[in-house]
């Protein structure tokens, strides 16, 4: 994900990296590049010097800590002063401020890909409560879309930018998750299943996307693979935390078994089709 100041892309969920024209410049050192993506996630808000310290070195900071996180702002205003052709004073004025107790990036642009994905997110979400299904799948594959890679890949997280990360992840997750669910409403089975066999790779043991492969599964003929997830998630589970898949999982196998027309593209409203809606994500 990026962010676009007159022409200058600042990437924050990819690489950290900023381009403007014929001219870029990247961030080299690692503490540069994380005073950067903490700015930028907290654009027109002041990030305190106290925090800042503390993202860069934790709780024992040296004794030089404060003028050498001076520097590093100094050497991000030199960045875009350069790639802006802006003189520095303006950048300092302008773009990254010195506030009381701390800094600020000032948005002057509406042009940031996190807030373009939160508000598709948003619209999908809201769209798949209201049962509009096209258009909850439309938006929750745009905002997954503007996805470039992991969430700050090229930055240390430290303390403050760690739970960034999280929150990215599992955000970037369930849009997914509720994506393929529109989908699947739309009888879209076909569509979802490369999707989701690459998502078991990474998600071993999230019973959802597993319910949601073996669903697409069962209504592309394929039932003894739906099965076949069904054993490899049980074993997994067994094998690496002791525990069994949940009700829902074990009723879901069942009704796979007994080829339920509860699991068709429009369900009956009866106590099967209850526990698809609960197993799948709203």
């Amino acid at each position: 994900m990026s962010y676009v100041l007159r022409g200058l892309e600042i990437r924050v969920l990819g690489p950290l990296m900023l381009n403007c024209a014929d001219s870029s410049a990247t961030p080299t050192a690692p503490k540069p590049r994380s005073v950067l993506a903490l700015l930028l996630l907290q654009a027109n808000q002041t990030v305190p010097v106290t925090a800042l310290i503390q993202e860069l070195w934790g709780h024992e900071p040296p004794a030089s800590a404060l003028t050498t996180l001076q520097t590093y702002v100094l050497h991000l205003r030199k960045l875009f002063s350069a790639a802006l052709a802006m003189p520095a004073p303006e950048v300092a004025k302008s773009i990254l401020v010195t506030t009381p107790g701390g800094y600020l990036f000032r948005s002057i642009s509406d042009d940031f890909d996190l807030a373009h994905y939160e508000r598709l997110s948003g619209e999908g979400r809201q769209a798949l409560a209201a049962g509009q299904n096209a258009l909850a799948a439309e938006r929750l594959t745009q905002a997954q879309a503007l996805w470039r890679g992991p969430a700050l890949t090229d930055v240390r997280a430290g303390p403050l930018l760690q739970p960034q990360v999280k929150r990215l992840e599992e955000s970037r997750l369930t849009t997914v998750e509720q994506g393929i669910e529109a989908r699947l409403r739309l009888g879209r089975h076909q569509e979802v299943l490369s999707d989701l066999a690459g998502m078991m790779v990474e998600h071993r043991l999230h019973e959802n996307l597993h319910a949601q492969f073996m669903v697409a599964l069962h209504r592309s003929g394929r039932r003894q693979e739906a099965l076949r997830v069904f054993q490899q998630l049980r074993a997994t589970m067994t094998e690496e935390l002791g525990l069994e898949p949940s009700k829902r999982l074990h009723l879901l196998q069942q009704a796979i078994l007994s080829d339920d027309p509860a699991l068709e593209v429009a369900p009956r409203t009866d106590g099967l089709a209850q526990l698809l809606d609960q197993i799948t994500v709203r």
